[in-house]
């Protein structure tokens, strides 16, 4: 039996981290979620739902993943974790696809789906999410809650700031900054610099203006 992990909000993202940290070895022993409706249920079928976040009280043994799919969620989350159960008890799911080098770093409760790459010197903060297929070239720094959805590629020397939103198969250019906050929108090209909070989209990506829809 592997060390038992509980995963906090149990939508898809918990589904999939669930069947990479039961790959990796982990016993997952199920989810929480303050939606009183999921109480008891199975998410997907086959998950159990323990109860709120109360509940982590009750599984002291349990490491702790929040499995929120935006940045700010997980970050609100987090603190109420952190007031239930300590700082201390988050676990890092990294499915065994995943080759993390010695050169590189990931923080805690981080989620590292099937088929990420990391090459050389690559950083990855706390709580940060890479869906399937993400690429993170040599020097990249990934800030802590940022989001990086399916097939997100960045070249080298990338920084993302903290909270960041890629939308899926997006890319960026090598030493280009995404911004604290900021949303590149799915299938984007960002060749300059995104400012903190803003929301980018299209090829090359530009700032979309007030009450634009930026697929993600």
């Amino acid at each position: 039996m592997g060390t038992p992990i509980i995963l906090v909000a149990a939508g898809g993202l918990a589904l999939e981290t669930a069947e990479a940290a039961s790959a990796a070895g982990w016993t997952v022993r199920g989810a929480v979620d303050d939606d009183p409706q999921r109480w008891g249920a199975l998410a997907g079928g086959w998950l159990p739902v323990l109860g709120g976040t109360d509940a982590l009280r009750q599984h002291e043994d349990a490491s702790v993943v929040i499995c929120a799919g935006r940045g700010p969620a997980r970050a609100q989350i987090a603190e109420r974790v952190e007031a239930l159960a300590g700082p201390s008890r988050y676990g890092t799911v990294v499915h065994p696809s995943v080759l993390v080098p010695g050169s590189c770093t990931v923080g805690e409760g981080s989620i590292l789906l099937a088929g990420t790459v990391l090459t050389a010197n690559v950083t990855i903060g706390r709580h940060v999410v890479c869906m399937p297929h993400v690429t993170l070239t040599h020097d990249d720094e990934v800030h802590d809650f940022v989001t990086l959805c399916a097939g997100v590629t960045l070249g080298g020397s990338v920084r993302v700031g903290t909270g960041a939103y890629l939308g899926m198969s997006s890319a960026v250019r090598e030493g280009v900054r995404v911004g604290e906050g900021s949303t590149l929108g799915m299938g984007a090209v960002l060749i300059r610099d995104l400012p903190d909070g803003d929301t980018w989209a299209g090829v090359p990506a530009r700032r979309l203006d007030a009450g634009s829809v930026v697929a993600q």
